[in-house]
């Protein structure tokens, strides 16, 4: 009798090894071999569940958004109901920044992903509808409902990712940062 194949569990090995190769070494070290052998697996069965390091790349970026997305709506659900909009938004995006470890990794991945889309550009049509999306969140957000102060909002969190990543801001220098811009589109605040 044949051996009965779970895809989903070699997918999540083959997502994971991929994952780490992005982290620990950056997407130019992906390929279809780097990830088999970081898998413990051959480079068939990668090529099986990716054709093409393009594919491998939107799937690393479809994983880091979601992990972000659950951060996200937990971080907001600990909120409670009908947080003010400053507090949404700071918590929002402290919950996308890489803060930790954890979320450190997520963040390598990331960045390396917009670098390599930077010169692939139709490597992540979905990229520019969710960019668009959130700047529209932001702009709903924010008191001046402007979409020009909300892109500088979405353009200041990944400044601060980039400096996060690359060890020129503390944790406490990314969040003191992001609330001096708060206080300036919502007022002095009075915490966080």
């Amino acid at each position: 009798m044949p051996k009965k194949v779970d895809h989903q569990e070699r997918r999540t090995l083959i997502t994971d090894a991929l994952m780490r190769v992005a982290a620990e070494q950056g997407l130019e070290a992906v390929s279809l071999r780097h990830v088999a052998a970081e898998a413990g697996v051959s480079a068939g069965m990668v090529q099986h569940y990716f054709r093409t390091k393009d594919e491998m790349m939107a799937f690393a970026l479809a994983v880091v958004r979601e992990r972000s997305q659950i951060r996200v709506t937990e971080a907001v659900a600990r909120l409670g109901e009908n947080p003010s909009p400053r507090l949404l938004l700071r918590t929002m995006i402290a919950a996308l920044l890489p803060l930790d470890e954890r979320t450190r990794d997520d963040g390598r991945v990331a960045l390396a992903f917009l670098a390599y889309i930077a010169v692939r550009p139709a490597a992540a049509p979905s990229l520019r509808e969710d960019t668009v999306q959130l700047t529209g969140f932001i702009a709903s957000v924010l008191p001046s409902r402007d979409a020009v102060a909300a892109a500088g909002l979405l353009a200041l969190m990944e400044g601060l990712g980039v400096y996060l990543l690359g060890g020129q801001y503390t944790t406490e220098q990314a969040l003191a940062a992001l609330d001096a811009h708060l206080d300036l589109l919502f007022g002095s605040s009075t915490g966080a």
